[in-house]
Formats: C-alpha cells, structure tokens, sequence
C-alpha cells in the first residue's frame, strides 16, 4: 500500500501541492491512503480525487480575506519592495472585547473548504475506497486525533478539515462533541507513523521546511511576535519528533519512506496568503520534485549483463 503525507505549514502548502502533482501525473504514482495535517488536510482530498489542477486554482487564488473572517494580521508594503508584517492591533482588541478566546478568525476558510469540496466530490470520494486521513489536536483530552473520510458525512467532514488548519490563537478556537479542538500540527505535525499503523509499506512524506535550519530567529519585538516564535518552535520540535518517530516505525515494519523537504526557506510567517508568491511556490515544488526524480535515476547503479 502506498501512502502520500503532508505536513503542517500554512501557505507552504503550496509547494507541497507542487510536488504532489510532480508525483501524480508525472510519476503516475498510485496512492491508497493519503493523511494530512492542517494545510496537508486542505490538500489530500482533491489530490486524492485527482482533481490537481483545480486544487492549484484554489492554492494560488487565495488571500487573506479567503481564510479570515476576522484577520489578526496587518501586511505594509515599503518602497524597496518589501513587506511588514505586524499585528492588527485594533482587530486584536475587537476580539478580546467580545469575548473572543482568540485573536482572529477563519470563519471565511471553513466557507472556502465547503465551495471547493462539493458534497458531490466527497461522495465520489468516498465510494472510491481511496483513505483520506485528517489530523486535529483535541485540546479538551490533551491527545491527537485521525478523522478518516471513512468515518463520517459531509458536513462532519469538512469541519474536521477546518479544524485540523486553526492554527490558534490566531484562527479560529472550534468545539464539536463537547470538546474544543484545533490545528492537528500541535501534536503530529507529520503523522508517518499513522500512515504505517494503517498500512502503509511505501509513504511519500513531503515536508513543508526545510531539513536543516538555517537562519536565527530575530529577537521579538512584541508580546505577538513572541507568541509566533514559541508557536514555530513548538512546532519545529514535534516536527523533528513525528519524523524520528516515523523513521523509527519504518525500521521496525520494513517501510519505505521517502521525503521532499523544502530546499530554502519560503517563509518565516506561513499566515500570510500572497497569491504571486504561493504560486511560485507551487511550481517550485514542481520542479524541486522534477529534480529529486532525476537524480534518483542517475544514481541508481546498472545491472550488470
């Protein structure tokens, strides 16, 4: 059984969806089990439908205004080109005035989720015989749960898929059967050992970050920023962790793993939907697949006749 993975990581998504193109329709690879967490679980279904190319429209069409209702963020623009990235102070404020457990909102996300996967879709989905595996942290239990396509209807579905993207305390704080839950990367930011426990003997995991670090965080400039790089850190720990772990499964059950990380860095706030930039990560990803492909075939050592 072959398994497609993709990690956690915002707007990052896009290159993810690059490279899973590269590996549907130019490697013709087959997947049977596909399992994703926050922007990997916006992903799966439509890669597991086959629909790529629409899944590219929607990953290089969104802004801002596609994922929140109530945006937590402010982006200015210099004269060099550049961008800045603050707080939306006066949003922020408006929130916690209400009552608000969290900065923003992505209200406007669970819409985006339920235009683009149409009932239609996911029946087609699901009577395909295709697993579709989204993550989401259950704050309410402290543990990390696998909502398969399998498992549950339309509507229930796409709430597990929004609720594996929140990433809080920016986005949005969702309850659903009496407990609150949030982005699934809080505690498996790259399930490899879910895609084996189900059966897996051969996951393609693509990895939305680099393998190595390679630049130092920038001492914070505000309670907001500092929040953002406890989140990244947080996050780059279970990253590291879900992959050893993975790596460690793979040993014991004769896995095959292969991984597509990112090559640079493509962004240090992966809340930031810009279209120009998401689509060039998408083709990146395309590329970086198409190269990964071709250096595996130069490597490979000939069979002696």
């Amino acid at each position: 059984m072959r398994a497609l993975v993709i990690s956690g990581g915002g707007s990052k998504g896009a290159f993810g969806g690059g490279v899973a193109q590269y590996l549907i329709d130019e490697m013709k690879y087959e997947y049977d089990l596909f399992v994703g967490t926050s922007t990997g679980s916006l992903l799966i279904s439509h890669l597991a439908l086959g629909k790529v190319d629409k899944l590219k429209k929607i990953y290089t069409h969104v802004n801002q205004r596609s994922i929140f209702n109530s945006c937590p963020f402010v982006i200015k623009h210099d004269k060099l080109g550049g961008t800045q990235i603050g707080i939306n102070h006066f949003v922020v404020l408006k929130n916690l005035l209400k009552g608000k457990k969290t900065f923003g909102e992505s209200l406007n996300l669970r819409k985006l989720i339920k235009k683009t996967l149409t009932q239609k879709e996911f029946e087609q989905l699901k009577a395909s015989g295709k697993d579709v595996v989204v993550t989401v942290s259950n704050l309410s239990l402290n543990q990390v749960e696998y909502k398969s396509i399998r498992d549950f209807n339309y509507a229930d579905y796409c709430d597990w898929i929004w609720m594996s993207s929140n990433f809080t305390p920016f986005m949005s704080l969702a309850r659903k059967n009496g407990c609150e839950y949030a982005d699934g990367g809080f505690g498996s930011m790259v399930p490899i050992e879910e895609a084996i426990n189900r059966g897996a003997t051969v996951v393609d995991v693509i990895v939305l970050k680099t393998e190595v670090t390679y630049y130092n965080s920038l001492p914070p400039k505000n309670v907001f920023a500092l929040l953002t790089h406890i989140h990244s850190y947080m996050a780059d720990r279970i990253e590291k962790q879900n992959i050893r772990i993975g790596k460690f499964v793979a040993t014991n059950k004769e896995t095959l793993l292969n991984f597509y990380y990112t090559p640079t860095v493509l962004t240090t706030n992966s809340l930031i939907f810009d279209k120009k930039k998401m689509t060039q990560w998408w083709n990146n990803g395309f590329e970086y697949a198409k190269t990964r492909a071709t250096e595996s075939q130069e490597v490979k050592i000939p069979h002696e006749g």
